[in-house]
């Protein structure tokens, strides 16, 4: 299952995410010399009409669109040669370049207006984001959303967990939690936003009790949650029990905006996570690569298509988190220069790029190797 549901799942979102650079940048009459599905040395491939070099490469971790003008596929601009008029008929690689570039259909690059390269950058990310949406959107046309019989009863306690911090501080069953931390809270969900990603935080509880309202300070319990497949997480718990929910039917229209909601909060859950790894509050263990997403793909794989496309989508959410970090090497990195060209009227000079764009690759490899030996230290072959 690790072997078919790691390029199951990384291959088709990959191609799609490089696909939404490729088809805005022809849709601004960009030129592209090559689009590869990998890394490294080719495997296959083709050249269509148009100039470009269609290949899936050896390393099947990522892809990259090189357009046309780019001496890399960080599409930083190639460099006319100083001495072109004096090589004496040897071809350098400029030279080889600049024919490569002539066999391509399309403008380069680097001319296109400055918020035509900032739309080819960012359609990556967006590609990923509208796959996320159109997952959650149609899970919630097909088997609906969770409503209660009592809307307006979610953040009434009903009843406890076993050990929960919730009764042990003085909450009790029928007080409506009506804020935390001075935050409203609406429905049962606001709650569980609020706990799940911060074991052992201390919070105030704001409730109404007999139509009086009180505060009741709660530490948030930790939970260490493990499923089926042996995989833990800690998560923070209050203890306590809302009204049972029923599924409802959802139209195609209304499933937009609930899909919307859906990713926000699950990209407020990584950024939430990423600061806590960083602040020491949750173990750098939590990290994960491409060892621990071809496991989690297979496992998730093993349950069913359902569980696999929900798995998707998460990734493709993290994808497109991950390339929209302001790195060089990565989009958001273009986006940052970008954004200085914009404020500068000029754009970076090549050696600043150069060299941004050098540390930002050597970042990248860094956290890739930091990550594979995170997974494989925790695969129960060494007995983690």
């Amino acid at each position: 299952m690790y072997i078919i549901g790691f390029p199951l799942l990384l291959g088709p979102l990959v191609t799609l995410h490089e696909l939404g650079h490729y088809l805005v940048g022809r849709w601004f009459g960009v030129g592209a010399k090559a689009f590869s599905i990998g890394f490294g040395k080719e495997i296959a491939g083709w050249t269509d009409s148009r100039g470009t070099r269609w290949k899936l490469s050896a390393l099947p971790l990522g892809g990259y669109v090189q357009f046309k003008g780019d001496m890399n596929p960080a599409s930083v601009p190639q460099q006319q040669s100083a001495v072109e008029d004096a090589n004496f008929g040897v071809a350098t690689e400029a030279d080889l370049a600049e024919a490569e570039d002539r066999a391509v259909v399309g403008a380069p690059f680097h001319q296109a207006d400055l918020w035509k390269r900032a739309l080819i950058v960012f359609a990556g990310p967006a590609m990923n984001i509208l796959i996320t949406l159109a997952i959650f959107a149609a899970f919630f046309s097909i088997l609906g959303r969770p409503v209660t019989a009592d809307p307006e009863g979610t953040n009434v306690v009903q009843s406890f967990a076993e050990n929960s911090v919730a009764e042990a501080a003085g909450i009790e069953a029928g007080d409506r939690i009506v804020a935390i931390d001075g935050a409203p809270v609406r429905e049962f969900g606001d709650i569980t936003d609020r706990v799940v990603m911060y074991p052992g935080k201390d919070i105030i509880l704001s409730v109404e009790r007999d139509g009086a309202r009180r505060t009741v300070p709660v530490t948030i319990g930790e939970s260490v949650e493990t499923d089926r497949f042996g995989n833990s997480s800690k998560v923070g718990r209050l203890g306590i029990y809302s009204s049972p929910f029923e599924w409802e039917r959802v139209g195609v229209l209304s499933s937009i905006p609930l899909a919307a909601e859906q990713s926000v909060n699950m990209m407020r859950m990584m950024i939430v996570g990423i600061k806590q790894i960083l602040i020491g509050d949750r173990s750098v263990r939590e990290l994960g690569g491409p060892v621990k997403i071809a496991k989690f793909s297979g496992e998730q794989l093993s349950l069913g298509p359902i569980a696999f496309v929900n798995f998707v989508a998460l990734i493709s959410l993290n994808l497109a988190f991950i390339n929209l970090l302001p790195i060089p090497a990565l989009d958001g990195g273009h986006l940052a220069f970008y954004a200085a060209e914009a404020v500068r009227r000029k754009p970076v000079g090549p050696r600043g790029q150069e060299v941004a764009y050098r540390t930002g690759m050597a970042l990248v490899l860094m956290l890739m190797i930091f990550v594979t030996i995170n997974d494989l230290v925790s695969l129960p072959i060494f007995g983690s």
